[in-house]
């Protein structure tokens, strides 16, 4: 078994989902979406699971939303810090 290969956080996946939704990824430098992503998901609990397909048959539809709603709290979060910090630095 390999950690990295075996498992994740289904929190990625979503956070992943929203970043493309947003389009941020066309905004913002590969550094800058290393460091916010990091903001992003550091805001999270963590969900491991090893397959997306049992997340999707275990989450109720109330869990799902809760957490989509928790991704979108902590990406509006990171995006206020990115702007933070590009105003220090203008």
């Amino acid at each position: 078994m390999r950690l990295d290969d075996d498992i994740h956080n289904f929190y990625e996946k979503l956070v992943l989902e929203e970043i493309e939704k947003r389009k941020l990824n066309e905004r913002y430098s590969d550094d800058v979406m290393a460091d916010f992503c990091c903001t992003v998901l550091n805001q999270l609990p963590p969900r491991y699971i090893r397959y997306d397909v049992d997340m999707a048959f275990y989450l109720t539809q109330t869990d799902r939303l809760d957490m989509q709603q928790r991704v979108e709290v902590a990406i509006n979060f990171a995006i206020d810090q990115i702007a933070k910090k590009k105003e220090l630095h203008e």
